[in-house]
C-alpha cells in the first residue's frame, strides 16, 4: 500500500462515514475504492465491513451522548436483521467474483435512481412496540439479508421502511439505522474473517476516516440545501464509479 492509497482510504472513508450517518450511499464509494486498489471483490466486500462496524459504533456512541433513546426497539428490530445478515454473508462468500461485480453495478445503478426520488414530507409519529408487526420484522430480515450480502445502499432501504412506511421522523431513522447496522454487521464481519476475506490494514485506514466522518455527521444539523448538495455530489461520484466498473 502506498502513501497515496492510504490517504485515499482515510479521505474517502471520511466522506462515506459522513454520508452514511446523515443519509445513505457511503459503501457505494468505499467498496469500489477497495476494488480499484487491487483487492478481489470478495475481499473488498469483507474488508469494507471493518469500516462499517467502527463508523456505526462511533455514530451510536455519539447519538447516545446526544440523548438518543429507543435502544430497546432498535435491538428488537436488529434480531431478524442479524439472522438475515448471516445468510446474506454466507451467500456472498459463495458467488463468483464476476457475478458479484455484476450485482454491484446493478445495485449501485438502482440505488442511484432511488436517491433521485423526491423525499415526501410525511406526518411522522414515534415508533412503539405495538407497531412492530410481523411485516416489519420480515422487512428487517430482508434488509439484513441484503446488508450481509453487499451492504451498498442499505441506508436507502431503512429510509423506505422506517420513514416512508412506518413514518418515523428522519432524525430517529438515523438513530435506528446506525444501531441496527452495527448489530447485524458484527456477525457478518465475523463470517468474512473466518473465511480469510478481510485485509485489516485497508479496513482500519478506511475505518479511521469513516469514524471521523460519522462523528462529524452526528454533530451536524444539515440544512435541506446542504443535504441536497451532498446528494448530488454523491450521485456524480457514483456515476463515475459505475462507468469505471463497466469499462474495467
Amino acid at each position: 500500500m502506498t502513501l497515496f492509497e492510504g490517504l485515499a482510504l482515510v479521505g474517502i472513508g471520511g466522506v462515506a462515514g459522513f454520508i452514511n450517518v446523515l443519509s445513505a450511499g457511503g459503501s457505494m464509494l468505499t467498496l469500489p475504492l477497495l476494488m480499484f486498489l487491487g483487492l478481489p471483490p470478495q475481499v473488498a466486500n469483507g474488508t469494507n465491513r471493518v469500516s462499517i462496524v467502527l463508523q456505526s459504533l462511533s455514530a451510536v456512541t455519539g447519538f447516545l451522548r446526544a440523548g438518543a433513546s429507543h435502544i430497546g426497539l432498535s435491538l428488537r428490530l436488529a434480531v431478524p436483521a442479524v439472522v438475515g445478515s448471516l445468510l446474506g454473508a454466507w451467500l456472498a462468500l459463495r458467488v463468483s467474483d464476476a457475478l458479484f461485480e455484476a450485482v454491484l453495478i446493478a445495485v449501485m445503478a438502482g440505488s442511484a435512481l432511488l436517491m433521485l426520488l423526491p423525499q415526501p414530507r410525511l406526518d411522522t409519529r414515534p415508533l412503539t412496540v405495538e407497531r412492530l408487526t410481523p411485516a416489519v420484522y420480515l422487512a428487517m430480515f430482508a434488509i439484513g439479508l441484503y446488508g450481509g450480502f453487499i451492504q451498498v445502499g442499505v441506508g436507502i432501504l431503512f429510509i423506505v421502511v422506517l420513514y416512508r412506511l412506518l413514518r418515523i421522523d428522519l432524525a430517529q431513522v438515523n438513530v435506528f439505522k446506525v444501531l441496527i447496522i452495527l448489530v447485524y454487521t458484527l456477525p457478518a464481519l465475523g463470517l468474512f474473517i473466518a473465511f480469510g476475506q478481510v485485509r485489516w490494514g485497508f479496513g482500519l485506514l478506511l475505518a479511521l476516516g469513516s469514524m471521523l466522518g460519522a462523528t462529524l455527521a452526528v454533530r451536524v444539523n444539515m440544512s435541506p440545501r446542504g443535504a441536497l448538495w451532498v446528494k448530488w455530489l454523491t450521485l456524480t461520484v457514483i456515476v463515475a464509479i459505475i462507468l469505471r466498473l463497466l469499462l474495467a
